[in-house]
């Protein structure tokens, strides 16, 4: 019962920003607690503002889910510490062992953990295209972490993911079903999802944002977004949904804040060039439907400049 209350209090509150807040669990490396969302599914809800030295660059969601048979983690974390951190928090749940994690994506918040994991002989999991695109870019993302939390990133090194795959990886585990999916082009190169079948549950990684603002990347190619979440995403009619940013929620709420801005802003630049406007307007695109959301600052003249660079050229 009290977990029905729980996931109930967290689909059902209003949205819970915390970029303002610096750190809520001052105890740990983790920004926050890992908390319960359903029976048997924890996550350690990261910042939703950009990465800093306060935060540890937890600005994303590290989740884990206890099988019965041992512990499959979602997301390796932005560091060796963090990693290592989650851990502790993992031991105290259930002394089974991690025996899986999964790599949401490339970036360095998903995979600069992996070096952790990969010294206590868990295999890691990644889409084939994330692997790439950590090869490419990892060595980059660690001198910005290095760089960013300094002491912070102490033992973090280069990992790659033991075993990728290109469409489809499923885990049967302790009665339960995992099943990580690649439904197609999203947020960056080699996103995934963690479906949980038998729960009704997504945790969606990047391809679902709700309370902060989700960034336009070179790489983003939103008009494919925007077909992968209505052709492979919605169909999942998932009950519950745990994003790659922000506390755990439900599709309408990460439909209103993903799907309908991608559909908002390229509607905007889309009037735009019907205009003859340029790059300069672009940056000025009316996007106040949005504003209240974390990182809106920071990231909402960029996001409609390469939404125009794109749009540009279709």
């Amino acid at each position: 019962m009290k977990h029905a209350i729980l996931a109930l209090a967290l689909l059902c509150s209003p949205v819970m920003a915390s970029e303002d807040i610096p750190d809520q669990y001052p105890a740990s490396m983790l920004y926050a607690k890992p908390v319960e969302v359903i029976p048997h599914v924890f996550s350690a809800i990261g910042a939703t503002a950009p990465p800093t030295y306060e935060n540890a660059g937890h600005n994303n969601n590290l989740s884990f889910i206890v099988t019965g048979d041992g512990v499959v983690v979602i997301n390796a974390g932005a560091s060796y510490l963090l990693a290592e951190a989650l851990h502790a928090e993992i031991k105290a749940v259930t002394d089974q062992p991690v025996k899986l994690v999964f790599n949401e994506n490339g970036q360095g918040h998903a995979m600069l953990g992996n070096s952790y994991w990969a010294d206590l002989g868990v295999d890691i999991v990644a889409h084939v295209d994330a692997a790439a695109a950590f090869e490419e870019n990892g060595d980059a993302s660690l001198q910005a972490a290095i760089a960013r939390v300094k002491e912070r990133a102490d033992k973090t090194r280069l990992a790659a993911p033991s075993i990728t795959f290109e469409d489809n990886y499923t885990v049967e585990m302790g009665g339960m079903q995992i099943e990580a999916r690649y439904l197609g082009p999203a947020h960056s190169p080699g996103d995934i999802i963690v479906w949980l079948p038998q729960q009704s549950m997504v945790i969606s990684g990047d391809m679902a944002f709700h309370e902060r603002m989700l960034p336009i990347f070179e790489d983003t190619m939103t008009a494919e977004w925007i077909e992968t979440w209505e052709t492979e995403f919605e169909p999942l009619a998932a009950t519950y949904v745990i994003p790659g940013h922000g506390h755990p929620t439900n599709m309408d709420q990460v439909r209103r804040y993903t799907l309908d801005y991608l559909v908002y802003l390229r509607g905007q630049v889309g009037e735009l060039l019907e205009e003859g406007g340029g790059l300069a307007e672009a940056y000025y695109v009316d996007q106040s439907p949005y504003a209240h959301l974390d990182t809106f600052e920071e990231l909402a003249t960029k996001n409609a400049g390469r939404v125009f660079e794109q749009m540009e050229f279709e």
